[in-house]
């Protein structure tokens, strides 16, 4: 294999990779007669994870893979590094997107039918630029709408690993608007 050890190959490639990695990113970092077993890059994750449980960074696993982020309480407190501003997004692209999340697959005209309002064809490029949805079918109707569902960059950019942990709708309407509106990226 090599001299260094595998936690700290590991550790480096989360760090300069700029996106989430998964076991056969790593896997790829040697030669295949030296790969370590997969199990062995599970137990190292985890480390790392308790490791920097205490510290500003924390190491997630997201739809893609695992990364390094900051811990969103910190945001307070780095937001005068970034040098551009989040980006705002306005109501009508989050009801879009959250209809989309929570019903998917689903059809412009359905989501038309839920917001009770017609949905922008500049929502839905928007929606396809951030790459957070795509057209996963048709539907076998008269003009054959397409069906409309998430991708795993929604999943990372709202830091989840699945859409089961999405919060659920109830939980949603508790909240007031203000707070629900509030998009942070993570960091």
């Amino acid at each position: 294999m090599t001299d260094l050890p595998l936690k700290s190959i590991i550790e480096a490639a989360l760090f300069a990779a700029g996106k989430p990695l998964t076991i056969d990113h790593f896997l790829a970092l040697f030669a295949e007669n030296s790969q370590p077993e997969r199990s062995e890059i599970r137990t190292i994750l985890r480390e790392l994870r308790q490791e920097y449980a205490e510290r500003g960074i924390e190491l997630v696993e997201v739809a893609s893979g695992y990364r390094f982020q900051t811990k969103p309480n910190l945001t307070p407190w780095l937001k005068g590094l970034q040098t551009e501003r989040s980006p705002r997004y306005s109501r009508a692209l989050l009801e879009t997107l959250a209809i989309i999340a929570y019903r998917q697959p689903i059809t412009r005209s359905e989501i038309e039918k839920i917001r009770g309002i017609s949905v922008s064809t500049d929502i839905i490029k928007k929606l396809h630029d951030y790459k957070w949805i795509r057209v996963l079918a048709h539907r076998d109707t008269p003009g054959k709408p397409a069906l409309y569902g998430t991708t795993r960059e929604f999943l990372n950019y709202f830091n989840l690993k699945h859409l089961n942990e999405l919060p659920p709708l109830t939980e949603l309407m508790a909240k007031p608007e203000e707070e629900l509106f509030e998009t942070e990226s993570p960091s």
